[in-house]
Order: structure tokens, then sequence, then C-alpha cells
């Protein structure tokens, strides 16, 4: 008898604790249907959940609510050229900032692949725009792993008496995918523009990347011309390094436009014949955050933006103008400064005569891992000996 009593003791044992497994599993299923694995956002269920709930909250209260929809733009082409792997974690890495860019009241889901959705309670539609604006440039800045630069498009839309959770959802991506077929970088909010398809390469941000140029070439021909010669070399580079055709534009846009901001230096520093003083130096390193400025006041200018305030920044963080260092950099700027230093060596200034094709590549050699990146170094020094093969660079 003692031995069946113990054997019953036993397996009563066993079976509470394969009930304390089952019971285990079930809230692992039930979390993993309610929280996304990859991000340990609200899964696009979990999302749909709270989101009917805060629909139904904030008419019975007559409260504001609008619901942003994150998308990432050209994410295919980044999966594409970079792998799996480096498409989730950026996806990771982009839930995260998005958690702490919102208020704790916020809600953060994870709605498909590349997309997320936010919902923002007691919130006007405008000021979730003018509130997202500012999170945006956070957001372009994520780096993960190749992936150097993202483009995000954000489309936000408020409820209204006739607009339920699922025309909620349906016109915020609406305006989100405007604002990608517009280029992308940027904020729409829905019944706020007309919905219309808007052709890729937004001939008014083509004419506005123009009229900058035309400026800068206008009152300084050197810094126009040089900026032509910049954008050949930070293209080639960009392209040997593998990068996908977006973050080439970009880079190419950035090259046109990095000395922007020397329109706002007085012509008696930018045309000085000899060195600048201590005080001229302080004025013009503000040259990379005023230009900076002047393109974020054009919608989907944002990468772009921050490749040029970073254009000075060097490898060993000892440059301008936030002393950034190594991949903190974004890779724009990291090929730019190295084209740009390659071609202002090679050029004639009004205070010295220019220097030979050799010198450059001395100079480049010996600012690798200090001034700059050293693969950008090698690919550009790569791309320069090319070119030299085919007679087109000069000793």
């Amino acid at each position: 008898m003692f031995g069946k009593g113990s054997q019953r003791a036993e397996l009563m044992v066993e079976l509470e604790r394969l009930r304390q497994r089952v019971s285990e599993v079930e809230s692992l299923r039930a979390r993993e249907r309610r929280f996304d694995t990859l991000t340990g956002v609200l899964s696009a269920h979990g999302f749909r959940v709270c989101l009917a709930d805060e629909v139904t909250r904030s008419r019975r209260y007559q409260r504001l609510l609008s619901l942003a929809v994150v998308g990432i733009d050209d994410f295919a082409a980044i999966e594409a050229s970079h792998g799996f792997a480096a498409g989730d974690e950026l996806v990771s890495r982009l839930a995260e900032r998005l958690v702490a860019g919102t208020l704790a009241h916020d809600l953060v889901g994870r709605t498909a692949a590349a997309e997320f959705a936010v919902l923002l309670p007691e919130t006007a539609p405008l000021q979730a725009q003018e509130d997202l604006e500012r999170l945006l440039l956070d957001l372009e800045g994520v780096r993960a792993g190749p992936v150097s630069a993202t483009g995000i498009s954000i489309g936000v839309a408020g409820l209204t008496a006739n607009r339920g959770a699922e025309a909620l959802v349906d016109a915020a991506r609406r305006a989100c995918a405007d604002g990608q077929h517009a280029g992308g970088g940027r904020v729409m909010v829905a019944d706020a523009q007309p919905a219309v398809d808007i052709p890729r390469g937004d001939p008014e941000h083509s004419d506005a990347i123009e009229a900058l140029a035309a400026t800068l070439t206008e009152r300084d021909r050197y810094t126009g011309e040089h900026s032509a010669a910049v954008i050949e070399m930070s293209a080639a580079v960009a392209r040997n390094l593998g990068l996908r055709d977006a973050e080439v534009d970009w880079i190419r846009s950035a090259a046109l436009l990095h000395d922007i901001g020397k329109v706002a230096i007085p012509d008696e520093i930018l045309h000085k014949p000899g060195p600048l003083s201590d005080a001229e130096w302080v004025l013009m390193k503000q040259h990379p955050v005023i230009g900076e400025r002047i393109l974020r006041a054009l919608p989907g200018m944002g990468v772009v933006a921050r490749i040029v305030r970073h254009e000075h920044e060097r490898w060993d963080g000892t440059g301008y103008p936030d002393r950034l260092a190594g991949e903190q950099i974004p890779l724009g700027s990291r090929i730019i400064l190295a084209a740009d230093t390659y071609h202002a060596i090679t050029s004639d200034r009004p205070y010295r005569t220019a220097r030979s094709h050799a010198d450059a590549i001395d100079e480049l050699s010996q600012g690798s891992g200090s001034q700059f990146d050293p693969a950008v170094t090698a690919a550009l020094i790569g791309h320069l000996y090319g070119r030299r093969q085919a007679g087109v660079v000069s000793v």
C-alpha cells in the first residue's frame, strides 16, 4: 500500500508540473499573439485590439485621437542589398526609437513587415504631424549593420464621426503612401492634401535642389564647380561600396549641396587669400549646420540634410560640428569628405596652387584611419586609379 501511495503522489506531482507547463505555453502563445516577437511592440493583432478600445473610448468621451503609420522607404531594396538579417535589425532599431520618441500613453505596434502604427490619444492630426516631424529626424539616423541611412515616410489621420478604426488605419496608410510616392522622407496628413498619385521625383523638389545649386554657383564659382566634381567621385564610391540606388541618390544630392551653408559666410572670409583667423574659423565651421538648416526646410531632404551636417566629421572623432567618430558618422558624409579633400588638393585656390594627383593620394592614404574611413579611402583610391588608367585623371 505504501508503494502504491508513493506512486500516486509522484503522479500527482508530475500532473501538476505538466499543468503548469501547459499554462506557461498558453501564456507565451497569448503574449506572442499580442506582442511582436522581433521588436517587443504590439503585434498587428494586439494593436487592432487596442485601437478598437481607444476608438470606443475617444468617441464616448469626445476626445481627440490620431493614428500614424510609419513606413520604411524601399525596404525590399534594403533586404535585397543587405540581407534579411540587416532588415530585421533595422526594424528592431526603429521600434526602439519609436518607443523612446513617443509619450508613455502612446501605443506602438508593428502592423506589417516594414510598417509600424502609432496611436496618439488626445492629439489632433496637425499636432501629431509637428511632433512626428521632429521624431522623423531621429528615425532617419538609425543605423543597422550595413544600413547607414534610412528613408522614413509617415502618414497621419485623425478620428472623425464617419471614420472608424479600419478607415482610420486606411487613411493613415494612404497618406504614408502619398509621402513615399513623392520621394519619401516626410510626414503627410490625410485630408490635408488632395489624394493624388504624386509622381516619384517631384518636379518641385528637383527645382528646389537646382535653385539652391545655382545660388551656390552664383555666389562662388569655385564652390559650384567643385561640387560637380565631388558628385561624380562620391556616387562612384557609393556604388563601389554596394549601396542601393536610393542611398546613391541621397549622396549625389548631398555632394551637390554639401557647401550650401557657405551662402551665409561673408565674402571676405569665403574669398580670403590667406589663412583664416581663429574667429573666422569659428564662423566658417558653422556652414555645415547652416546647410542642414536650409535643407531641412525642403520636404523629403532629411537624410540629405543629415549627410551635409556631418561632412566635416573625422573618423577619429576630432571633426566638427558634433565630434562624431567612426560609424557614428553617416556613410555619405564619410564618402563626401574623402572626395571633397581630393578635389580641394588638386584644385587652385586663392591662397595656394593646385597640388598633384600623387600628392592627393598620399594625403588620403596618410589620413586613412584618422581623418578618413579606411574602407571609403580604399574605394576612392581604387576609383581614381581606374580613371587614371583610362586617361581621365592626370598626375
